[in-house]
């Protein structure tokens, strides 16, 4: 691990870095997901599990019919942080701020809105990983695809704390390249 540590400060490219780094974070998702027990069965879960399980899954089943989405179980004052090195990575201290300067500036840049489809959901005590991809049109008329990982802390059926894992180059393209609609 120090050598990758002494690799990515070494690196005199700050974009060859990040890119580094982005390529860094996305495999060790990988072999953390990988890593994971699957439970075999629904009822290996505990009441809990099930619980922030199905809310969890019930959100995105929302997002995907286009009638919510997994941020209407944001509680108030939940911190969302945006892992890696896009251009909206950092850590939201609110529900309202990462609603106002991530999801709401997201989806002012889409023509067709973006729609998951759910890899894998892992449910561990009060936290819930769901692996997925999310596919849209941009206002430019150019698909926007990405992979996620979302590490979902749970309290009374609310995100109280999320770390979000995705493709930082995919995203920074697409920020960048197509200006929100007013």
């Amino acid at each position: 691990m120090s050598i990758i540590a002494t690799a990515t400060v070494r690196s005199p490219a700050p974009l060859v870095r990040r890119i580094f780094n982005a390529a860094l974070g996305i495999a060790a998702t990988i072999l953390a997901l990988g890593g994971m027990e699957v439970r075999a069965a629904p009822q290996t879960l505990t009441e809990t599990e099930r619980r922030n399980k199905t809310t969890v899954e019930a959100g995105f089943e929302a997002w995907a019919a286009g009638t919510g989405s997994p941020y209407d179980l944001l509680a108030d004052d939940a911190r969302w942080t945006i892992e890696g090195y896009s251009l909206a990575s950092k850590t939201y201290s609110s529900r309202e701020a990462f609603l106002r300067e991530v999801i709401r500036p997201f989806n002012a840049r889409m023509k067709a809105p973006l729609k998951p489809a759910i890899r894998n959901v892992y449910a561990d005590g009060d936290t819930v990983i769901v692996f997925f991809d999310a596919r849209g049109i941009a206002r430019d008329g150019e698909p926007y695809a990405n992979t996620y990982a979302w590490f979902l802390d749970m309290r009374d059926g609310r995100i109280v704390r999320a770390s979000a894992f995705f493709d930082s180059v995919v995203f920074n393209a697409f920020w960048t390249r197509v200006t929100p609609a007013d």
